[in-house]
């Protein structure tokens, strides 16, 4: 829908401005912890600068839930954690969970409360992408499940598949935002292939691989030589610390979630 003004006079619409609608995808912080220095420090240890996913967000509109922790607002900490957002490239711009006195004093801090129907989207996608306080590393014993309910951004037809055709080595890492990842070369251990989509290797895969990074849980990891130190879709990880089993260890074969709504890792061969 787009809505020009009217002139009252002439009747005609003038070039000055155009209101259109518009579908925003939020990013939601579910606060787990009390110790909100803690929670800034994990923040940019993650996704800060010098973190292990800097590039994870891109100004990113952020929602922080205060609901699990029933904590007033935060407003000693709230430069601290201001700060971290700044480094982790998100920008808060609503709070939920605060009761009366601590909603106020989110709003005299420039915050919105989350509207209802942001509720409603976040309740709704919270089974494919779910956030917690921070993401810690993955055990190697069970799949880790990262909670990140903010809503799966719709892919983009206009955002290209990003092809890479060199070899990507340790240290190395490459994001495709908004889109799928096709990697024609080898992913040695130590690199980082992510993707918002798809992410399919044609050769070795033996660093990390995180598909759905932004909470799409049907996305899915492919390789044609599976041997990876990490995979994650949409948030849930699995680290190869104890091999994987033989019929897709060094072989074709996939990773996906499961579809009985349980958030587990399924790595399986592919078919011929």
């Amino acid at each position: 829908m787009t809505v020009q003004s009217a002139d009252a006079s002439s009747g005609t619409a003038p070039a000055t401005f155009e209101l259109k609608s518009a579908q925003l995808t939020l990013v939601t912080l579910v606060v787990k912890t009390k110790h909100l220095d803690q929670l800034a420090v994990d923040l940019e240890a993650r996704f800060g600068p010098q973190g292990e996913s800097p590039d994870f967000f891109d100004t990113d509109g952020l929602v922080i839930d205060f609901a699990p922790v029933q904590l007033v607002f935060p407003d000693a900490n709230w430069d601290r954690l201001c700060a971290a957002f700044k480094r982790c490239r998100l920008v808060p711009i609503a709070v939920r969970g605060l009761d009366a006195s601590g909603m106020l004093l989110a709003k005299q801090l420039g915050l919105l409360e989350a509207a209802a129907e942001i509720r409603r989207n976040l309740a709704s996608n919270a089974k494919a992408a779910q956030t917690t306080a921070f993401m810690p590393s993955a055990s190697a014993t069970a799949p880790v499940t990262q909670v990140k309910p903010h809503a799966p951004a719709p892919r983009d037809a206009s955002v290209p598949t990003m092809v890479v055709n060199k070899p990507l080595r340790s240290g190395q890492k490459v994001y495709a935002r908004g889109g799928d990842l096709v990697v024609l070369a080898m992913v040695n251990r130590g690199a980082e292939v992510i993707a918002d989509g798809n992410i399919h290797v044609y050769a070795p895969l033996r660093g990390k691989a995180m598909a759905g990074a932004r909470g799409n849980a049907s996305a899915r990891i492919f390789s044609l030589c599976l041997e990876p130190e990490l995979v994650s879709i949409a948030g849930v990880y699995r680290t190869t610390e104890k091999e994987l089993a033989g019929d897709v260890l060094g072989k074709p074969a996939q990773v996906r979630l499961s579809d009985d709504g349980k958030e587990k890792i399924i790595i399986e061969a592919l078919q011929s």
